[in-house]
């Protein structure tokens, strides 16, 4: 190829998909820990993959929920992958001494306005602040960008990866990246364009959730008869 036949300019899409819904907490904070998640509604998982792309290169945490989320995508019919390497740096926020406490309790007994578990940059005794966090995932996607520019990547991951994603996204502010909502199964687009004098982010889909709008069209083209009421998704 030609110097003259290069594309001007390379883009990279990033589909960012958060775990299912973990129900072993015990409506405890759990962070970092290694806790399993509910892959119990196919619905769901059919759903997630009807959006993904077939061709590309997937990624997860080095948790456990992420892996059966990924597993349980692919049982639901998308085409396994021939590898999808774990990645420590997508892994969620170290919350230290935190972790293990009843999570409603906890939030109430924060100061009113305050963002996540803390403010961005708040350590938990024990742990890693948000920002932390923002840092690792961040190098984490500048190393991928270089390695698979121009593909597609998917990684399975956590609401506060995803946050840093989008918070690197908006130009590295990873404040601005706390107001969004960030649902189990979601998914999340996020497109990096590089070209020789530029290098930037798009926002084409954040939370997205295409089990909805799959349980709304079914509804729509049921038989004339009783109302039919949306598949439960057990999302909590």
């Amino acid at each position: 190829m030609s110097n003259t036949d290069k594309p001007l300019t390379i883009t990279t899409r990033w589909w960012w998909v958060r775990h299912a819904p973990v129900r072993e907490d015990g409506g405890c904070i759990y962070g970092q820990k290694d806790l399993g998640c509910d892959c119990s509604d196919r619905i769901v998982f059919e759903a997630v993959g009807k959006i993904l792309p077939r061709n590309a290169i997937w990624y997860a945490s080095n948790l456990k929920r992420t892996h059966q989320t990924a597993s349980a995508i692919w049982s639901a019919g998308f085409p396994k992958p021939s590898e999808m390497p774990h990645v420590n740096a997508f892994a969620e926020q170290h919350l230290g001494e935190w972790q293990g406490l009843n999570r409603a309790a906890f939030l109430a007994s924060r100061p009113v306005g305050s963002h996540w578990f803390a403010e961005i940059d708040e350590v938990p005794p024990g742990g890693e602040s948000f920002m932390d966090l923002y840092n690792r995932t961040c190098g984490a996607i500048e190393r991928i960008n270089a390695e698979q520019a121009g593909r597609n990547i998917v990684v399975v991951a956590h609401g506060g990866t995803i946050r840093a994603a989008i918070g690197l996204a908006l130009g590295g502010q990873p404040e601005k990246s706390m107001a969004f909502d960030i649902d189990n199964c979601s998914v999340t687009r996020l497109d990096h364009l590089s070209s020789a004098n530029y290098s930037g982010w798009r926002l084409p889909m954040v939370n997205q959730q295409p089990w909805i709008a799959d349980a709304s069209h079914n509804a729509m083209h049921q038989p004339a008869g009783p109302e039919v009421e949306p598949p439960e998704t057990k999302l909590g």
